[in-house]
């Protein structure tokens, strides 16, 4: 008798353990936290082409997912931009695109265009106007694009090269390599799509 229920006992025991464990696992691979971030992307007219969602995941590590709709077909530069103010009527003085409020792009360090905390994979937009996408990266947590004067995501009109413009190429000037606007934007032209990111 003693044996039968020692050993009920201990199965019932491990199964607890088992479903601790499971559950354990389920919430460190969601993130436990549930930090998160989020924002709807407008364009100049104020009409929503689509939306960014930032999820922070283990290792340091941000998952960011982004859908838009109404886009030209083909690549559009996408990054995450220093300042959390969107607002059409802030022109570049030197370009006229709206959203310059923004400012340039979100970086922590020091480097150029491609190295920028906030540089991100370029968009690919498909024929029917539409484009999704996921990437994950190491460069940023959601705290830190949630700092005192915020942050916003852009997306460009044009593809963005990610001044990856070797040597070997020269400008109308004789300069080889990029020149100094491809390294602050990589030649994605205008904003056509503002959103400031907010947590949740």
């Amino acid at each position: 008798m003693f044996r039968k229920t020692h050993l009920a006992l201990i199965v019932a025991l491990g199964a607890g353990v088992v479903s601790i464990g499971a559950a354990a696992t389920a919430e460190s691979f969601s993130g436990g936290s549930g930090h998160q971030a989020y924002t709807a992307i407008k364009n100049a007219e104020g009409a929503t082409i689509g939306t960014l969602k930032i999820d922070q995941e283990r290792y340091g590590k941000s998952r960011v997912t982004v859908a838009v709709r109404g886009l030209t077909p083909g690549y559009h530069g996408f990054h995450i931009h220093t300042t959390g103010i969107c607002d059409p009527k802030s022109t570049d003085p030197a370009t006229g695109s709206p959203f310059f409020s923004a400012g340039g792009h979100f970086n922590l360090g020091t480097g150029g265009h491609g190295e920028h905390t906030g540089d991100l994979p370029a968009l690919l937009v498909g024929a029917d106007g539409t484009g999704n996408a996921s990437v994950v990266t190491d460069r940023f947590r959601i705290g830190q694009l949630l700092d005192k004067d915020g942050s916003a995501v852009i997306v460009h009109g044009l593809p963005d090269n990610l001044a990856n413009i070797p040597t070997r190429y020269t400008d109308a000037n004789g300069k080889a390599g990029p020149d100094e606007a491809t390294l602050k934007t990589g030649d994605a032209g205008g904003r056509i799509g503002c959103g400031v990111i907010t947590g949740r």
